[in-house]
């Protein structure tokens, strides 16, 4: 019998969104991914590749994306930290400030990751309710004054932003770390990363997964103060980030009119779909980020999830307190967003 932690016995892993098998004829609107195609420039460089860059390791410092991204967030080099993903950022994040009995703190229903990280390290989760509007219970996550206080904006799953002000309420006042997770902020109206220029405890995490149509590349960056990421490079993987991301990674951030681009198409997508839910006697909760969190209007979302389903289109779902009632639909192309809309459409009269 193999024996591991006690924790990792009791926990649940954590369970990604559905991925059907490649050449599955459906419309995926379940992980957040841009229905766009990546910079034509990453392409470009993709087809040029060389095999030296694949026979040797990568940098272990990820420079070539860290220069990159310093010219596109107007930060010093130093102040960034590349991963295999923002994923790994917070794995990293867990073991450097988290053992058994730490305290982790965050408003929910979010990112459920939170919950699997604070687990495998056997530390204590305070989740602190949101309002019905998603409001940041800011004095709440301060009484808590956890290890790690995390905190995703634009929230998934809901989409709704945090506002800077009650953000910067948090930074001043934890002794501990914040962690802005803003996997979808370039959908969004404002970010916090001014923060991390005031405040040594804040780190601002963000990933070209999503308004870099690179979910399949695994790149996320850490924007911080440099003596908060000298002790997270001491515990991160020796060559993190591989060749591909780091040389597609840095033609993507400069590319910055291509993704402002395809930003600007899924948010116009965002408002239209929206405004059809919400006709169709859906609630839509304002949303900043590239999906739409909804309750149809029987409020029974799990039947509509699996009618959905059936007809070739698929949404995320959650079988669980707060959520039962509740879909997250990602922005798609305007044909696919098309499709949902007429498929819901039967499927609510009926």
């Amino acid at each position: 019998m193999v024996n591991f932690r006690k924790n990792i016995q009791k926990m649940q892993g954590y369970v990604p969104g559905e991925q059907p098998p490649s050449g599955a004829q459906v419309i995926k609107l379940n992980t957040n991914e841009n229905p766009y195609p990546p910079s034509p420039e990453v392409m470009r460089l993709l087809l040029t590749f060389e095999a030296d860059w694949l026979r040797r390791y990568p940098q272990p410092d990820a420079m070539l994306v860290r220069e990159a991204a310093a010219e596109v967030y107007g930060v010093p080099v130093d102040c960034i930290m590349a991963a295999n993903g923002s994923d790994e950022m917070l794995a990293i994040l867990a073991r450097a400030f988290l053992d058994s009995g730490s305290k982790v703190a965050y408003p929910a229903p979010t990112y459920s990751l939170y919950t699997n990280l604070a687990e495998m390290q056997d530390a204590d989760v305070v989740e602190i309710p949101y309002n019905e509007d998603y409001d940041l219970p800011v004095q709440e996550l301060l009484e808590v004054q956890a290890n790690l206080t995390f905190v995703c904006s634009p929230n998934n799953p809901s989409g709704t932003l945090a506002a800077n002000s009650d953000l910067e309420q948090l930074a001043a006042g934890l002794q501990g770390v914040l962690v802005i997770d803003e996997a979808y902020c370039d959908f969004a109206e404002q970010n916090a990363l001014e923060l991390v220029l005031r405040h040594e405890n804040v780190i601002v995490l963000r990933t070209l997964s999503k308004g870099y149509s690179l979910a399949g590349l695994r790149l996320g960056l850490g924007i911080a103060a440099p003596e908060l990421l000298a002790g997270l490079a001491k515990i991160k993987d020796s060559y993190n980030v591989d060749a591909f991301a780091l040389r597609l990674g840095a033609a993507a951030l400069r590319d910055q009119a291509w993704m402002r681009a395809q930003a600007t198409e899924i948010k116009l997508g965002r408002e239209e779909l929206a405004t059809a839910l919400t006709n169709l006697g859906c609630k839509v909760w304002p949303s900043q980020a590239n999906f739409l969190m909804i309750t149809p209007p029987n409020s029974d979302a799990g039947s509509l999830y699996r009618h959905l389903r059936e007809h070739g289109i698929i949404v995320r779902y959650w079988d669980e307190p707060r959520l039962v009632d509740k879909m997250r639909i990602t922005v798609g192309s305007e044909d696919e967003n098309q499709v949902l809309l007429t498929e819901l459409k039967e499927l609510l009269r009926s």
